[in-house]
């Protein structure tokens, strides 16, 4: 017997795919109307999941609309119409801060994390209190290549991860987990090159991108190879460049990553942000430390 609902999508090979996303298999369907949907799309209710237009009443098993007035991504954000606006705000952020020291080379010198900068000389550092430097450095490029790889980074694993978690947890889990990059880099690097990129933050995404995929129970290894082969770089002799932001910017996306995803539905906002304000601490504790160190 066909095990698919009538009306219900299926691919080539008959098994059932998301309605709203046709190129995603699924064995879950909404407890409304029945119809498979996908991770993304699924809303928790009382008895299982709905499909975002249950959820709000427009759906083929319209009734009542249900006790949740919107549709929640799997950690507990609003589905929003545009699921990678924020991605592309970053990546438009990127974009003007590359143009903006090219137009303007000593601006780069104000930007830099730490060290000297060639053209420009010693900078002045986080130690002589300019912690602003800890954001702006995140999103600082000098070299077009440096650039275009992070910001495949960022439209490749933001966009499904701003789907999956919504825009401010997103956005919290980006921003903190640059700044643990560049804390780890001020307080373990030598100083003697300046530090410069997002490459904190996007990694920062693939640990929580590897904590999503495994608990959505999906193939990680794609994700595990890939950061693999990152990490090769990143370690290897030859290459320019601070392995301190990667390794700072890993940690801290897989422990918000799991925070995230993982967090119980009765205290999930208390745990996802508690967990971010903990990460928080420890990169203004490194920052202490390190300014201590050096006065």
């Amino acid at each position: 017997m066909d095990d698919q609902a009538a009306g219900s999508p299926q691919d080539a090979r008959g098994l059932p795919v998301c309605y709203r996303h046709p190129d995603r298999e699924t064995g879950i369907r909404c407890t409304r109307c029945e119809r498979p949907i996908c991770p993304e799309c699924m809303v928790s209710a009382s008895v299982g999941f709905q499909c975002p237009e249950c959820v709000r009443g427009g759906g083929p098993g319209a009734g009542p609309a249900p006790a949740a007035s919107m549709p929640r991504t799997i950690a507990g954000g609003t589905v929003a119409g545009d699921p990678r606006l924020i991605t592309k705000i970053l990546l438009g952020i990127n974009a003007a801060v590359f143009v903006a020291v090219h137009v303007w080379p000593s601006l780069l010198g104000r930007l830099v994390l730490i060290g000297t900068w060639p053209p420009l000389g010693p900078v002045e550092g986080v130690a002589e209190g300019e912690w602003y430097r800890l954001v702006t450095s995140m999103f600082t490029h000098e070299a077009i290549w440096h650039m275009g790889f992070n910001m495949l980074g960022l439209w490749w694993l933001g966009g499904p991860l701003e789907q999956a978690l919504g825009r401010s947890r997103y956005l919290a889990l980006y921003l903190i987990s640059g700044l643990a990059g560049s804390a780890l880099t001020y307080l373990l690097a030598p100083g003697t090159t300046a530090s410069l990129g997002a490459s904190g933050a996007i990694f920062g995404l693939f640990g929580a991108t590897a904590v999503l995929v495994r608990r959505l129970n999906y193939d990680i290894r794609p994700i595990i190879v890939l950061l693999v082969i990152n990490l090769v770089f990143t370690f290897s002799p030859g290459f320019d460049i601070a392995w301190q932001a990667h390794v700072g910017g890993l940690v801290a996306g897989v422990v918000i990553g799991y925070a995230m995803v993982h967090a119980s539905r009765e205290r999930r906002a208390l745990i996802q942000y508690g967990t971010c304000a903990l990460v928080l601490a420890v990169v203004v504790l490194m920052t202490l430390l390190r300014t201590a160190q050096l006065a």
